[in-house]
């Protein structure tokens, strides 16, 4: 099957290339993708090798949706029509042959994947819009880390890194009747994180956090997630929590070792939860469905639509640094 896909070399360059993706089979479906959502933590950590999941060239992008194309016999509850979302391609590869590693491969005009997978296809819900719905794997990466901490009504609920994990974190701590606590850099972070719910948001640049946090609640927050990924904020976040308060490590460290302190979490006999993924169907249906019945307003997080054509020169501004207005991308493949 042909298609084009967005590509980055190991000289971190960027293209829309012709690629080649196998056939379907019996057990695949084709999916004509219509939106992809951009992952800015995680996919621009693969572009810059903080971490690897495979050699150069790759595709990234983890979540898109699209029409389904063409399903194989052995595949149940999809049909030829429906809308979907997914997490990326099963293979692809350059017209010359040359693999490409999908790291998940998403950005690109059609997929072949087997859907029955914890990284599989399900249907959008009647009500959600197809282009927020491409953005479903932050907000559920965010509630799989609020379930696994339990923060329960009437904590109180620091977020330390208003990103598009933080904001998922925000929006699901707000709707389980937290009073939570916003932190960041970024000013329009910060107004979203309101807009979602959020009690009080501090501004980083030009506030003292921790005295910030200690008034809004004198003895610590009852539940601190790190969402930044940012291995320097991870002692200051601790600092933030209650004594036998909860922290979460909502960020992606990379693949090099990380340090804290000892005592300060040892003094206050904290408990640690290590959430890692989006927390498979559950979560992603969760969310989803939030979407379609209006109660997740995740289309306050799109700061940019972009066709594919766009695609590689916005790349470079991201990689460069060079676009501090971009909070959440989605990608249009059919323009």
């Amino acid at each position: 099957m042909k298609a084009s896909a967005l590509i980055c070399t190991e000289e971190e360059r960027f293209s829309v290339e012709d690629v080649t993706l196998a056939d379907p089979g019996p057990d695949q479906v084709a999916i004509r993708t219509l939106h992809t959502g951009v992952s800015i933590g995680t996919e621009f950590a693969l572009i810059r090798k903080k971490v690897s999941w495979g050699p150069f060239p790759i595709c990234t992008g983890y979540m898109g949706t699209g029409i389904v194309e063409w399903v194989g016999d052995r595949v149940e509850g999809l049909e030829t029509g429906d809308p979907v979302y997914f997490r990326g391609n099963d293979a692809i590869a350059l017209a010359d042959g040359t693999a490409v590693s999908c790291v998940s491969g998403a950005h690109c005009s059609h997929i072949v994947t087997r859907p029955h997978t914890d990284y599989g296809v399900d249907r959008v819900p009647p009500g959600a819009a197809m282009d927020v719905a491409a953005m479903f794997v932050m907000p559920a990466v965010g509630l799989n880390g609020v379930d696994m901490a339990n923060p329960r009504m009437g904590d109180t609920v620091v977020v330390h890194g208003a990103g598009l994990i933080g904001l998922g974190v925000v929006a699901a701590c707000v709707h389980r009747g937290c009073f939570v606590i916003a932190v960041d850099v970024n000013a329009r972070q910060l107004e979203i994180a309101r807009a979602l719910g959020a009690d009080l948001a501090v501004d980083g640049r030009s506030a003292d956090v921790e005295k910030a946090v200690k008034q809004a609640v004198p003895g610590g927050a009852d539940v601190v997630f790190e969402c930044t990924g940012i291995p320097a904020c991870i002692d200051p976040a601790i600092s933030l929590c209650r004594r036998h308060g909860r922290f979460v490590w909502q960020g992606n460290y990379g693949q090099e070792p990380v340090s804290m302190d000892f005592l300060p979490a040892h003094g206050r006999r904290l408990q640690m939860f290590f959430p890692c993924d989006d927390g498979l169907r559950p979560c992603r249906r969760a969310v989803v469905k939030n979407m379609a019945l209006g109660t997740l307003k995740w289309e306050q997080c799109i700061s940019h639509r972009i066709g594919y054509h766009e695609a590689p020169a916005f790349f470079r501004r991201i990689n460069e640094q060079s676009a501090p207005d971009i909070v959440g991308v989605v990608i249009n493949w059919e323009s």
